[in-house]
């Protein structure tokens, strides 16, 4: 029984335009233009953190070289500290394969391409309900979901090309970037945690059937990780959660997923990015953990640096 008062069809979604956004695209991360990449990667100490820095470029090229799957999967702070830009560079340089995000990144990326700005004050919009009430972004997202149910496709690539025909940045968001790569970037939401889930305009069964096709396009990339890397950034639930299921699925139907890099890459160690992704597959199946504790605006910029300065020495 429907409770009294509480009607999501007269809820009142504001306009992108007029909200206080606490990134935008001048926040955003580029390219290193200093001295050479390899000079600053040899000034590092060889050891902990900086060793294991190394040992992971090292392994993303060698997966690269080698054709195996290089799966980043990460969370909604990985866009919002601007670092949108460097994935669309990876996806350019084939240093990433598949991306694979939860419903958090797909929002402050699609946001990111439609209007240039993402991550609202959260605090200053729960007094008056303003929170999470933003009509662009809910009307777009609702709209990807129809396309994906039409289409029979994917949520990802279908967020990608509603982006995309709006005009966004593949230079910016990797939604659009992944389209012109013809690149895999998979989106995987808890139902109720993200903003657009209470627009009255979004299907919840139809963004299901979306995301159960990103699930198992996400376990067929999952499949050819055997002597790849996997890395997790800033998913401390949805993605860890996801992969352990879809890697047990992978080995159940006989896939000889074995060997591979495990990386975790966040400002702190939590118990299902370290046991999920890093700990458990790697005992299991052998492999590789790494585990590197930071900001990703800080973290994922030295990772890109290592990568240069391997490849400028080859």
């Amino acid at each position: 029984m429907k409770e009294s008062g509480f009607d999501r069809r007269g809820l009142k979604l504001e306009s992108i335009s007029g909200r206080t956004s606490r990134v935008s695209g001048d926040m955003l991360w580029k390219p290193w233009d200093g001295e050479t990449a390899a000079s600053f990667l040899a000034s590092l100490p060889d050891v902990l953190a900086a060793r294991s820095l190394r040992r992971l470029a090292a392994s993303i090229l060698d997966a690269r070289e080698k054709g195996a799957c290089i799966l980043v999967m990460y969370g909604g702070h990985v866009i919002k500290c601007g670092l949108g830009p460097l994935l669309c560079n990876w996806m350019r340089r084939g240093l990433v394969s598949a991306l694979a995000t939860n419903g958090s990144g797909s929002i402050h990326d699609l946001e990111m391409a439609i209007a240039g700005w993402t991550s609202e004050d959260v605090q200053a919009g729960l007094g008056d309900g303003s929170f999470g009430m933003w009509r662009e972004t809910s009307v777009l997202y609702a709209k990807a979901v129809d396309r994906a149910e039409e289409g029979s496709l994917g949520l990802g690539e279908s967020l990608g090309a509603v982006a995309a025909g709006e005009g966004g940045d593949g230079s910016v968001s990797p939604l659009v970037c992944s389209l012109g790569q013809g690149m895999p970037l998979t989106v995987h939401p808890a139902l109720g945690t993200d903003i657009v889930h209470p627009a009255p305009m979004l299907d919840w069964g139809r963004l299901a059937r979306a995301a159960e096709r990103d699930f198992d396009t996400l376990g067929s990339r999952i499949c050819g990780l055997g002597g790849g890397v996997v890395l997790n950034v800033g998913s401390a639930v949805v993605m860890p959660e996801v992969f352990l299921k879809l890697l047990s699925c992978a080995r159940n139907l006989g896939s000889e997923v074995s060997g591979f890099t495990a990386a975790d890459l966040d400002m702190i160690r939590q118990y299902r990015p370290s046991s999920n992704v890093v700990e458990r597959p790697t005992a299991a199946l052998g492999g590789t953990p790494v585990s590197l504790t930071g900001h990703h605006e800080i973290m994922l910029p030295l990772l890109d640096l290592a990568l240069t300065a391997l490849e400028e020495g080859k």
